[in-house]
């Protein structure tokens, strides 16, 4: 009698095991993965779908068509190293302390500081799997590379030779690359990864090159865009970004062939507008390019996918870098500490992702860079609405003065290409709006400053 009791009370035991593992991993599973995808120098007019077929981006356009496209999406810098750095933190880049470009000749205006947290810090608290693949362009120094910065698993570059001729760090260990071009090997890593964490929540950001300088690709698809008439330059950009693109739809297929799509928010944006060095290719009609505040500069392809959970549309809600961050908590369900919530930049656009008001987004919204130290009249911009004032740029080379010309103001609802002054028609909305960007700029001069590191590398 005895000996069946214990009998009973051992398969009890087991069963209710088996139920309370079933629901940890039932538990496990329901937390949303997350990938943010991030292009490099890619402008909303580089996607087949806003430039009348001229590229070949079907996958893009696929996804963008199942997706919550922002018409109004907004990097948070001209350049790439201060977009990324809020793009990671929920914080306007100046109080990241990654305000200008270059590692080597300016470590202390590119590290990001050790105070801040990032996205990737907060995701590995709430026990998830965090992962970088590609580029990393926040600091190249012990305390500021990717495991530093809350990515369990890396492979990533700071810069390359060539789309054929660099190294990549993997979990801590360089490795060279000869002949594979480089889209595809980040795809590649990108795909194994999922495979090896298909079983845990994550979070993974893939940084893309494309379509960096330098400029490179497969002879074959940039001999099509040649035959098409383009020039070389973007002949070579179109052919760069199709080979992304077809490891975007890799990457997709790859979510559905180990079912988890539906339980992964994918998340697609560039890092500000096209470089101005490999030509003026369609930029959907936007004034200004990459380095400069105007539109083309900062306006950026941005989606929000998550299959059978957010339907698809458009709107013209205005989406920011500075609000992924909050976004994902919100979204993701993430314990963060209140003072690290309370001092986000951006607000949740879980709201509008849901076809909802986004009462809590923050109006105006900013922008400010120069090369080097920052000098907040030039190439600042503050959007309130359809109104954005701002002082035009005077150089994409290092400034050294505050500059003397006045700020502009444009209603980009009835200019969106930005071409009429309005601002004697509209004095007192120009005063008002002058006198908030001045009032960001100081009190960003000053959080710049603040927790600065020493820098002793």
């Amino acid at each position: 009698m005895k000996l069946c009791i214990r009998i009973i009370v051992v398969s009890l035991c087991i069963a209710v095991s088996a139920q309370i593992g079933v629901a940890q991993n039932l538990s496990s599973k329901q937390k949303p993965n997350v990938i943010l995808i991030l292009a490099d120098d890619m402008g909303v007019g580089d996607m087949s779908s806003a430039n009348g077929g001229i590229s070949r981006t079907p996958n893009l356009d696929k996804l963008k068509g199942e997706s919550v496209w922002f018409n109004s999406g907004y990097s948070a810098s001209a350049v790439c190293a201060p977009a990324r750095a809020a793009l990671l933190t929920g914080h306007y880049p100046h109080r990241t302390g990654v305000v200008s470009l270059s590692m080597s000749k300016n470590p202390e205006l590119t590290s990001l500081k050790k105070s801040e947290i990032t996205i990737a810090d907060i995701f590995k608290q709430n026990g998830y799997k965090t992962g970088l693949i590609g580029k990393w362009h926040l600091g190249t120094g012990e305390y500021y590379r990717p495991m530093k910065r809350g990515f369990q698993e890396t492979a990533y570059f700071t810069g390359v030779k060539t789309y054929y001729d660099y190294k990549l760090d993997i979990n801590g260990t360089s490795k060279d690359y000869q002949g594979d071009y480089l889209t595809d090997v980040l795809t590649q890593h990108t795909l194994d990864y999922l495979d090896r964490n298909k079983n845990s929540p994550f979070f993974l950001h893939l940084a893309y090159y494309s379509p960096h300088r330098p400029l490179g690709a497969p002879e074959d698809i940039i001999n099509y865009y040649r035959s098409k008439g383009l020039d070389e330059n973007t002949s070579k950009v179109y052919a760069m970004i199709e080979v992304m693109d077809k490891g975007i739809g890799q990457i997709l297929r790859k979510l559905d062939d180990l079912n988890i799509r539906e339980n992964t928010i994918v998340i697609f944006t560039s890092d500000n507008g096209p470089d101005p060095l490999t030509g003026n290719r369609f930029n959907a009609g936007l004034t200004g390019r990459k380095y400069s505040v105007h539109e083309g500069g900062i306006r950026v392809p941005f989606l929000f996918n998550w299959k059978n959970k957010l339907a698809a549309r458009s709107t013209d809600e205005l989406a920011h870098f500075c609000d992924v961050v909050p976004t994902l908590i919100d979204i993701c369900n993430l314990k963060v500490a209140k003072n690290v919530s309370n001092e986000l930049d951006g607000g949740s656009l879980y709201p509008t992702l849901r076809g909802k008001n986004s009462d809590n987004l923050p109006s105006p919204r900013y922008w400010q860079w120069n090369r080097g130290i920052p000098h907040y009249t030039h190439n600042a911009a503050l959007r309130d609405a359809e109104w954005k004032l701002m002082f035009p740029t005077v150089t994409r080379n290092e400034v050294t003065a505050e500059s003397t010309r006045k700020p502009v103001l444009y209603n980009l609802k009835n200019d969106p290409t930005e071409s009429k002054d309005v601002s004697e028609a509209n004095r007192i909305r120009y005063d008002a709006m002058k006198i908030k960007l001045e009032a960001w700029t100081k009190k960003m001069e000053l959080e710049r400053l603040k927790n600065a590191d020493d820098h002793e590398l």
